[in-house]
């Protein structure tokens, strides 16, 4: 039940709810406007989805999986027309978004394959008895996904859902309303009416849907949102996944190259803007390689402003917000060695910043800036380091560059997240699912472990009837 984007140069439009208005973030153009759900559209979403719910649940596992291929194939014909509203919508670079679609056919192909073999186990009780457990969808699923990686992230959670069974109510980001949209009208259709609908809308749409008679929430966000989620459903009852926000530490120690260290550094700060959950948010390093490791993350970031390859950041207001994590660190006696200054033009653009002179009360190091941000502390040690790296609310991922076998398991035994890598700052083998920690949310948030999130667990036991004359009421 994808709603329909009405473009208009001007003005918000409006259907039972509100509009939200797209403004190119690279040139601040107006592109269109997007109808917002109102109160009784996600009403009638919840009720259709609902009435879905039980046909769905009942498909066996294989024609799911079937309906999941349909669904990625049909995903992957649209890829040009997708990747380009995603840079549209959010300026990411056509390739990477392209990249993205890419992989969100892949996960819809790898749950269309692991959906038929999710099982339940076998218990060892009585002899002539049988003991098991069964794997059941929980129902009507609300997905709530963002907007730095759209397409990949919620196709995540709709081939998990869809593969166990339930139905989808699907939400994605106000911030990319037409491509949430779009994406809805391409994968729809794979499946039985009502099994996978989209509404549109922003903050109140989804606190809406969060408070709706729904059976399973997951969402991927901000901390503040998850929140606030994670309470609407301790009141209905849902159970909530939550992937949201994350403030990585990098913890570079005295025995790497620093030229690699720095060059690890910038990927992690600087890839897509700074706008990936597990970006490197914060860095420490030895004291011993500082001064190279600087020097050599400065030249790295001046390549990137000076060759252009920044994306712009998805609009003027995250824009505000990175840029006020860095003004409050200059005033408090940082200093940007490269960047940190709102260029001039129109867009949303700012540059690749690498700040020195940090330390662990600077709001750039106890928060999620989610920019192109590379925030560096100097540390005596490598226990310093780690000291700092496990501070604060977050527990989302980190990276130690090392090549100290005792550091590297003194780290990974002590870092309070739900994913550490070592010596590379994005990677890690296919079939990987973490649980993050504290504020960065709970629950298995990809991966083969996410089909256990949307299912609970029945166990069955079934005995044999005693035999007519072991039966007590004989005579």
């Amino acid at each position: 039940m994808p709603t329909t984007a009405t473009e208009t140069s001007k003005g918000n439009a409006t259907a039972e709810g509100s509009g939200i208005t797209i403004q190119d973030p690279r040139t601040g153009e107006v592109l269109w406007t997007v109808a917002e759900a109102g109160p009784e559209e996600i009403g009638h979403a919840v009720k259709v989805a609902r009435s879905a719910a039980a046909g769905w649940a009942v498909t066996a596992p294989a024609e799911r999986g079937t309906a999941l291929r349909a669904a990625a194939k049909a995903l992957d014909a649209a890829a040009q027309e997708l990747a380009g509203l995603n840079a549209s919508e959010t300026g990411r670079p056509v390739d990477e978004a392209l990249a993205g679609i890419g992989a969100a056919v892949s996960t819809l192909e790898q749950y269309a394959e692991l959906g038929p073999v999710h099982r339940g186990h076998s218990l060892r009780g009585n002899r002539l008895a049988s003991d098991y457990t069964l794997a059941e969808p929980r129902g009507v699923a609300v997905l709530l996904t963002p907007w730095n990686d759209p397409v990949a992230v919620a196709c995540g959670l709709i081939g998990a859902a869809l593969a166990t069974g339930n139905t989808v109510i699907h939400k994605p980001s106000e911030r990319c309303p037409r491509l949430g949209e779009a994406l809805g009208e391409v994968l729809a259709p794979a499946f039985p009416a009502g099994v996978f609908l989209t509404v549109s809308g922003g903050a109140e749409v989804g606190a809406q849907l969060s408070q709706a008679e729904v059976d399973v929430i997951a969402h991927v966000g901000s901390s503040a949102s998850g929140a606030r989620i994670a309470r609407a459903g301790a009141l209905t009852g849902a159970h909530v996944i939550r992937e949201n926000g994350g403030n990585d530490p990098l913890l570079v120690d005295s025995d790497v190259d620093p030229a690699w260290a720095a060059e690890q550094a910038a990927i992690g700060a600087f890839s897509n803007s700074g706008q990936i959950c597990t970006a490197v948010e914060r860095i420490y390093v030895h004291r011993g390689i500082a001064d190279a490791f600087i020097t050599a993350l400065e030249d790295e970031a001046a390549l990137r402003n000076g060759n252009g390859s920044v994306a712009p950041l998805v609009d003027r207001r995250m824009r505000e917000t990175v840029h006020a994590h860095v003004s409050g660190a200059l005033e408090q006696g940082a200093r940007a060695v490269e960047g940190g200054v709102l260029p001039d033009g129109p867009g949303s653009f700012y540059p690749a910043t690498v700040l020195v002179g940090c330390t662990e009360g600077m709001q750039v190091m106890t928060e999620e800036t989610f920019g192109p941000v590379a925030p560096v502390q100097v540390v005596d040690s490598f226990d310093d380091g780690l000291r700092l790296a496990c501070s604060g609310k977050y527990g989302l991922a980190a990276t130690v560059l090392s090549g100290n076998i005792a550091h590297i398991q003194q780290a990974v035994a002590a870092l309070p997240v739900g994913t550490v890598k070592v010596n590379e700052v994005f990677g890690g083998a296919p079939g990987g699912a973490a649980q993050p920690r504290g504020e960065s949310g709970a629950g298995f948030g990809y991966g083969p472990e996410l089909l256990d999130e949307f299912t609970q667990v029945k166990v069955v036991h079934i005995a044999a009837p005693p035999a007519p004359n072991e039966r007590q009421d004989q005579p």
